[in-house]
């Protein structure tokens, strides 16, 4: 996915989950953030940041942050919204013969249902934006709606699905992903069950630019 237009901008504060602080060349703006996680290790103030103008009529910030350059020189996408929209450019590439988005699966809503042959699949996508010595971490902040997706999965797969936990990983370099049980130790028992359940944990990898974010697995 690419986005239409980005200016480059130094990140000043986060007054709040929803929205952030920036210079543009000397001039201070407000923009939504487009992720309501915590993000402290790398929205720092100083840091390089680069956002992006929807052009959506009637918003109240012309801007949303969706890149950060950690102070690590890594190149980090945290736009909430992007690892669905490349999931579903990558699963498109695959060879199901059907892929549907925001799938109805009994009282939920699964990200993507997938049909090959007679085979049906399942899929939730998580995006990772946390990275600690070379290693990807999810979450980074508690997430009871995550937990709630896997034992959803674990279901699933009981049911005669293939079941699929996908971790988006927001940067370059980075090949695995683990429950970071520090922030979320329920987060964890639930990867452990679902793992146990035959549930499949899928790591996709990616290639991140300041306008763009690709998944990069064969």
């Amino acid at each position: 996915m690419t986005y239409n237009n980005i200016t480059p901008a130094v990140f000043l504060k986060r007054p709040n989950r929803f929205i952030a602080e920036v210079d543009i060349n000397g001039h201070k703006e407000t923009v939504h953030v487009k992720n309501t996680g915590r993000c402290k290790e790398l929205l720092i103030p100083g840091c390089e940041v680069w956002l992006n103008a929807p052009g959506t009529p009637d918003r109240k910030t012309t801007y949303d942050l969706v890149t950060v350059k950690k102070d690590n020189g890594l190149l980090i996408n945290i736009d909430s919204q992007a690892p669905n929209k490349v999931a579903k450019e990558w699963l498109e590439l695959q060879d199901y013969d059907e892929v549907i988005p925001e799938y109805t699966y009994g009282n939920s809503r699964i990200d993507f249902f997938m049909r090959k042959g007679t085979e049906e699949y399942l899929m939730e996508v998580k995006g990772c934006t946390l990275e600690k010595n070379g290693i990807g971490y999810f979450p980074d902040a508690p997430t009871e709606r995550g937990v709630k997706h896997i034992r959803e999965l674990i279901g699933a797969k009981q049911m005669g699905y293939h079941a699929i936990l996908a971790f988006v990983i927001q940067m370059d370099g980075i090949t695995e992903v683990r429950a970071n049980i520090d922030t979320h130790p329920e987060f964890g028992i639930a990867l452990n069950d679902a793992k146990d359940a035959g549930v499949e944990v899928l790591f996709l990898k990616c290639h991140v630019e300041t306008d763009r974010l690709q998944i990069i697995n064969s």
